[in-house]
């Protein structure tokens, strides 16, 4: 095979004088300068773009029709695979933006609802629009009287994850008139009915589990309030939410609104370049969110305190252990992917942690062992130099467990926190006229050309 060499020379300056940049339809700018690929003794010129906040990419948009290559990038971590508005996500500097509003901002003065439609809809709403918001969500948080019955297929240890992921892909079938996304109307129904039903789908599946009969939603309560009610009142006796823990559990899903480009969302927007329905793009996110590696971080913190507690709660021998190449202990909840400082979400969640903890009388031991093996890994030289910080998901299973949410729920809390932001990424990529069907490529290392043999000679 012929040895081509590719190289990538005169890469220009990727600041362009002023004056010497065009602004495209989508927002980003087409910078003067590219970068240079020389192959096979052709060289081609591949555009610079930038984005409002500086960030900058290589256009290989023409790199196969023009050199037959392509590019090599497991897990995707150098590769953008799309322009987007919804979210920024700064990980050096850690920051968080949602549609350009900090989301200190947000978590402090905002709601979880206003937060749904600031992203889906791109601006915080008018008081009238947000009424009407409100109003189109809590209009439909029942869900069909045959849909419950299919509860009753699921053995009562089944995992909720799986009952959200079927649930919601099955109300596809039962909204078979608003089910094309390109039709504005469809799309505008489709979204409050996710919006507004799937807290009843989440509250019901832990119902199930506990044997408890299902609690139909209440239009007089708040979107958290009603989710509350739904999975702790009984017929037996009156239940009131308490305005601390709602506010705290409001806060959890403000954080989890939206992460940019991350694996159940990058699923959604695949899945939804198909043209499926909303539902079942959805429900894709939900199964991608269910893998260890991506939404069940907070139940894997929970797991390793209990573990240190039940081991005599000694934080400074487990902060060793984690540093100790031959040790197969790890301390869940701190670092992340993205962040390479600290998790701004993380500052805030500690706060709404201690506020429920305090409302609620709570001395829980694994809270104390957790402050615990914060505090030293902050002052361990090992833990500053790799800047492993502690991210949200330190603290959000200790809120949910305080607040009587099991384990297994905690990926659900975390699917109902990011519906909106998934909502909003497929709205984005559904109504640009330049989406294709996502169709990544791959480099083949299996077998060349065989040739059949009949089963008597192998």
């Amino acid at each position: 095979m012929k040895d081509h060499a590719a190289t990538a020379v005169g890469l220009s300056r990727w600041r362009a004088p002023q004056g010497i940049q065009t602004t495209t339809q989508d927002g980003t700018r087409r910078m003067a300068g590219a970068a240079k690929l020389v192959y096979d003794g052709q060289e081609l010129e591949l555009p610079i773009i930038e984005g409002t906040e500086n960030e900058r990419a290589i256009d290989i948009g023409k790199l196969r029709g023009t050199t037959g290559l392509i590019t090599v990038d497991e897990g995707f971590v150098n590769t953008g695979s799309c322009k987007s508005g919804v979210t920024f996500l700064d990980g050096e500097q850690g920051i968080l933006r949602y549609r350009g509003y900090p989301i200190e901002d947000l978590a402090e003065k905002s709601t979880f609802l206003e937060v749904a439609y600031l992203l889906i809809y791109g601006e915080l709403p008018t008081k009238e629009q947000y009424e009407d918001f409100q109003h189109s969500i809590t209009v439909h948080t029942m869900i069909h009287e045959d849909l419950k019955r299919l509860y009753d297929g699921y053995p009562k240890d089944s995992h909720p994850m799986s009952i959200l992921s079927s649930m919601i892909v099955t109300l596809s079938g039962y909204y078979t008139d608003s089910s094309d996304p390109l039709i504005p109307m469809h799309r505008e129904i489709s979204m409050a009915r996710l919006l507004a039903k799937t807290p009843t789908i989440a509250a019901y599946s832990y119902k199930k589990s506990i044997g408890q009969p299902f609690v139909y939603p209440r239009n007089n309560l708040s979107y958290i309030g009603n989710f509350m009610n739904m999975m702790f009142s009984v017929p037996a006796t009156d239940y009131e939410v308490d305005p601390v823990i709602e506010r705290a559990l409001d806060t959890l899903l403000i954080l989890h609104a939206d992460h940019e480009q991350n694996c159940s969302t990058s699923t959604v927007r695949l899945v939804g370049s198909s043209r499926a329905n909303l539902y079942a793009t959805i429900a894709s996110g939900v199964c991608a969110l269910w893998g260890p590696l991506h939404g069940g971080a907070n139940q894997a913190v929970i797991e390793m305190l209990s573990r240190v507690h039940e081991d005599g709660g000694d934080a400074k021998k487990y902060i060793e252990l984690a540093k100790d190449k031959n040790s197969t202990f790890r301390l869940m909840g701190f670092g992340h992917r993205v962040y390479k400082n600290f998790d701004p979400r993380a500052r805030i969640i500690k706060k709404a942690c201690d506020d429920v903890l305090k409302k609620m009388g709570v001395h829980d031991p694994l809270l104390e062992i957790a402050k615990k093996l914060e505090e030293a890994a902050l002052e361990d030289e090992y833990f500053v130099e790799r800047k492993l910080y502690p991210n949200v998901d330190f603290y959000s299973g200790i809120i949910y467990r305080a607040i009587g949410i099991p384990t297994d729920m905690f990926t659900v809390m975390f699917a109902l926190g990011r519906m909106p932001g998934w909502i909003a990424q497929w709205k984005e990529m559904i109504e640009n006229p330049g989406t294709r069907i996502g169709r990544p490529r791959q480099v083949y290392n299996g077998a060349t050309e065989r040739r059949y043999q009949d089963i008597g000679k192998r």
